[in-house]
């Protein structure tokens, strides 16, 4: 198995890891009722998904 001979410099792993940051997810207007919902999944406000019905909602909940 592979064994380092040097120690690898705090500045070298920071510049690798530059791009392992928590992205925040990318939301969208609902145009059935106007909630914010994530991009390309069902709007948990009236379960539309473009333009159609995907998930019946109750309306006396």
């Amino acid at each position: 198995m592979a064994h380092p001979k040097r120690k690898q410099s705090k500045t070298r792993t920071a510049k690798r890891r530059t791009h392992d940051k928590a992205v925040a997810p990318t939301l969208a207007l609902c145009p059935n009722c106007g909630a914010w919902h994530i991009y390309h999944t069902v709007c948990g406000e009236c379960g539309y998904y473009r333009g159609h019905i995907a998930i019946q909602k109750d309306a006396a909940v």
